[in-house]
């Protein structure tokens, strides 16, 4: 098919565009339209997460979304330079607090971070990773996360042209039901964490599954 867009945000005004709103709104946050990107600063101790492992529940990230029943390819580009262990900003598909999806790098050490998604079913979490190198321990990566059904795909970026999988995962949603869409940054164990996102754009796919590698 040939894919609709059903968001494209440029961030080029110092408004956003109807339809997006934020779950936990961060307290910091404008649009730089000089350079056309979306800055926000993380909130102290902010995160996703639920109950594996580490036995706590979090949903205190701040994630701005839009809402969408069809199938679809979201992408950004994110620019960070994290300071705090798990400091992470990327892209998000959530259905309720015990039903969502989360790709990005978490910062681990000077230099070294995880790329990975977090996937969330029936209120547990599990997380998926490689390390990856950040040249300057700056974040500069574009993320790719589709939905199609009830199955998710993530995708990651140097340069926005050539992606390489890191992982294909199902949800647990209602079939047809719309989900939330969108980018999202948190601080689990620090703060004030500045991150810029370039854009996002949500294109519209069928139903075939290899469109999520076009």
């Amino acid at each position: 098919m040939i894919n609709t867009l059903l968001l494209d945000e440029q961030f080029r005004d110092q408004r956003l565009t109807e339809g997006l709103a934020w779950h936990g709104e961060p307290r910091s946050w404008f649009i730089d339209t000089e350079l056309s990107q979306l800055v926000l600063h993380t909130e102290e101790n902010t995160d996703f997460w639920q109950k594996t492992h580490y036995g706590f529940q979090a949903d205190s990230g701040h994630f701005l979304y839009t809402a969408t029943p069809k199938n679809f390819r979201m992408t950004t580009k994110v620019i960070a330079r994290p300071k705090s262990r798990y400091d992470q900003a990327g892209l998000m598909i959530r259905f309720s607090e015990e039903l969502w999806i989360k790709t990005s790098v978490e910062y681990i050490a000077e230099g070294t971070g995880k790329l990975g998604a977090v996937v969330t079913n029936r209120g547990y979490s599990d997380w998926s990773t490689q390390s990856v190198a950040l040249p300057g321990g700056e974040i500069e990566m574009f993320f790719r996360l589709s939905k199609i059904g009830q199955n998710s795909y993530a995708d990651y970026s140097w340069d926005g042209e050539h992606w390489s999988q890191i992982r294909v995962a199902h949800l647990d949603l209602p079939p047809g039901a719309p989900v939330y869409a969108g980018l999202y940054a948190c601080s689990p164990q620090g703060k004030e964490l500045e991150v810029r996102f370039d854009f996002l754009t949500l294109e519209e796919l069928g139903d075939d599954p290899n469109e999520a590698y076009l």
